[in-house]
């Protein structure tokens, strides 16, 4: 039977810009409760941290509820929708999100955290760094708070990936009645951060957690593109 597990790692405190995340996490997998690590885990870190780590903060005015949204036009590429005050934008990485994803949650009073620049190379970091330090091959996950169309209520995604696949094509195999997939590609990173969301919370103040059990078939290497549905094939573009 396969069986998955997924823990919050505790003790990872408040990040400051230049911080090398590989290293705090690292330092906290070590010993129990939070390690020791093991290949094929899958450690999944929130992009607040890695925002924070990578020196992503912006100041903005503390008594001004709206001034963040000139960042957020400095952010986007492109303006999809504009409903109030919520501002549905695509950023440079090609997300359709709101507020191009810069966030005002956990982070100090007065600014704004944006989006890492390349999250892929964020992940890359961090697994290399576990995987000198602790001699483990894991995945990493950058995970970030999405709405999405047609659905209620928000859900933990895949923002950037390292050594983990984002998306696993299932077209071609045989489904349990033995009929051919046509159709089916599974977005195996977003289910690993959501599932990750789950041992995290939004309050708790757990930015990283692992997931273990997860296919040893998935780690390779990827990047977030495999999760960016292009505009040729997007019905709504």
């Amino acid at each position: 039977m396969t069986r998955l597990t997924a823990w919050g790692i505790q003790g990872i405190g408040e990040i400051v810009p230049g911080q090398q995340l590989g290293e705090v996490i690292a330092d906290a997998c070590t010993d129990e409760p939070n390690g020791p690590l093991a290949d094929h885990d899958v450690l999944v870190v929130t992009q607040k941290i890695v925002s924070k780590a990578e020196g992503r903060l912006v100041a903005i005015d503390p008594e001004d509820p709206l001034s963040h949204k000139a960042l957020v036009e400095q952010e986007a590429v492109r303006i999809v929708r504009r409903r109030g005050d919520l501002i549905i934008t695509e950023t440079a990485q090609g997300f359709i999100c709101a507020n191009s994803g810069i966030d005002l949650s956990n982070v100090e009073r007065g600014w704004a955290a944006l989006l890492p620049i390349d999250s892929d190379r964020s992940a890359r970091r961090i697994r290399d760094i576990v995987r000198a330090r602790l001699g483990v091959s894991v995945g990493v996950i950058v995970s970030d708070t999405f709405g999405r169309p047609w659905r209620r209520g928000l859900t933990d995604v895949a923002i950037g990936v390292a050594g983990i696949a984002g998306v696993v094509d299932l077209r071609g195999t045989p489904d349990a009645l033995g009929r051919t997939m046509q159709v089916t590609e599974v977005a195996v990173a977003d289910e690993l951060a959501s599932a990750a969301e789950l041992v995290m919370g939004k309050s708790s103040g757990i930015p990283v957690a692992v997931v273990r059990g997860a296919d040893p078939e998935w780690f390779r290497d990827s990047s977030i593109g495999e999760l960016v549905r292009p505009p040729s094939e997007d019905l709504f573009r």
